[in-house]
């Protein structure tokens, strides 16, 4: 080990107490410039769907290309939204990964419609392509072989039983496309929407087209973990100028653009992103390409370190992504290593580390309301077991990355 990583580990030994000596499990990238774009809100009568807003969608649709925009507060709202827009009602049914953050099959609850998890490719971790087409045919045709897409508790449900299918929604996981062109044919061939959960995937490109161009509604977050970040912050984009205008409707309490004040023409919500949150992403959003190389450099450090190491598998990135836009970075570790292990001996030096995912069938409530257990996802439940994030983000120094690395080898030698 070389003299600076001697220097950090002593320090961190004994306590030591240095800025640039601190691993963080994710940090946002934030220069004066963005402090500055906060701080001047303030001098503003406008906090709340102001001009930054506007800005801000606007920023983001010439960076998305020829779709409409709209900012709301969180990624998970947007989710909430997207699904309303595809007419998820109670009962209905939805194709998704069990492999993601909760948000993605939660966003169907809340309309009362039914989250149908199909496993995952075990390369990318996103939705296999191949069951979704089985699972889709099946769900139409009902009867016996939709049954066997249902959890145990919905077998016996013979209003879920005739449940219509509406959409398919894919997540692009750790910022990695999912497989799109099979997932649109399937979706195209039984007319359901597609929703894209491209939040953890800004800048990424699917066969050079761009995340979040790709279904009828894509939804991007912006959580401080995230590529670009407001504090809390989603966008959502589609084509359809019809959905657009109920998107600025619902995310503002069900008032429409003609509604004299207070007055609310639909059942709303608020899911407001105010003018702070969108003036830092303004600022974020002038800095992307740099964000996304910094995160890039960091990826390549972490890929370069960890290749020799027999018992960690790097992420894989599929031929079909054209630009891999790095949200977190997830290894897997190989038998007989001890992910709960490892984990003690890099918090013993300082470093944190996560599990990711927990699989969302096996989450505490989605087992007692719906008796998922153990083996319904066998793909998803071994990327759950094995699958472990390493610190990451685009102000990470080579020197950190180091440090991890010489301490997650070390971990390793005991097997």
């Amino acid at each position: 080990m070389n003299a600076t990583l001697l220097e950090l580990e002593d320090a961190l030994n004994e306590g030591v107490v240095q800025e640039n000596l601190l691993i963080s499990m994710s940090a946002p990238d934030l220069t004066q410039g963005e402090r500055s774009a906060v701080s001047q809100v303030l001098t503003t009568p406008h906090l709340a769907l102001g001009p930054q807003l506007v800005e801000f969608e606007k920023c983001f649709s010439e960076l998305i290309g020829p779709y409409q925009c709209v900012g709301v507060s969180s990624g998970t709202a947007g989710l909430h939204l997207a699904v309303i827009a595809a007419d998820v009602k109670d009962g209905d049914l939805v194709i998704t990964t069990p492999f993601s953050f909760i948000a993605s099959a939660n966003c169907i609850l809340y309309e009362r419609g039914f989250p149908i998890f199909v496993d995952v490719d075990p390369r990318t971790g996103n939705l296999d392509p191949n069951l979704v087409q089985e699972a889709a045919q099946d769900l139409i045709q009902g009867g016996v072989k939709a049954r066997r897409w249902l959890p145990a508790s919905g077998r016996a449900n013979d209003s879920l039983r005739k449940g219509c299918l509406k959409a398919i929604l894919p997540v692009h996981a750790f910022g990695q496309p999912a497989d799109m062109d099979p997932l649109l044919e399937t979706a195209r061939r039984h007319g359901l929407v597609v929703i894209e959960d491209a939040c953890e995937a800004l800048g990424s490109e699917y066969k050079g087209r761009k995340a979040g161009c790709l279904g009828d509604i894509a939804v991007f977050a912006f959580y401080p973990n995230k590529q670009i970040t407001t504090g809390e912050g989603g966008m959502i984009v589609t084509a359809s100028p019809e959905w657009e205008a109920l998107f600025r409707s619902l995310r503002n309490q069900g008032r429409d653009v003609f509604d004299a004040w207070l007055n609310h023409s639909r059942l709303g919500f608020n899911y407001r992103l105010d003018e702070m949150s969108a003036a830092l992403g303004v600022a974020q959003l002038a800095r992307l390409d740099e964000i996304l190389q910094k995160r890039e450099q960091v990826a390549g450090w972490y890929g370069e370190r960890l290749a020799d190491l027999e018992l960690v598998e790097v992420p894989f990135i599929s031929p079909y992504t054209t630009r891999m836009s790095w949200f977190v970075y997830v290894v897997r570790l190989k038998p007989p290593a001890s992910r709960e292990r490892v984990m003690s001996e890099l918090q013993k030096a300082g470093i944190p580390s996560r599990p990711y995912f927990t699989p969302i069938h096996l989450q505490p409530f989605y087992r007692k309301e719906f008796g998922y257990r153990e083996g319904d996802f066998p793909v998803t439940e071994y990327l759950g077991n094995v699958s472990l994030a390493l610190p990451f983000s685009g102000v990470m120094t080579e020197t950190q990355v180091d440090y991890v690395c010489e301490h997650l080898g070390r971990s390793l030698t005991r097997y």
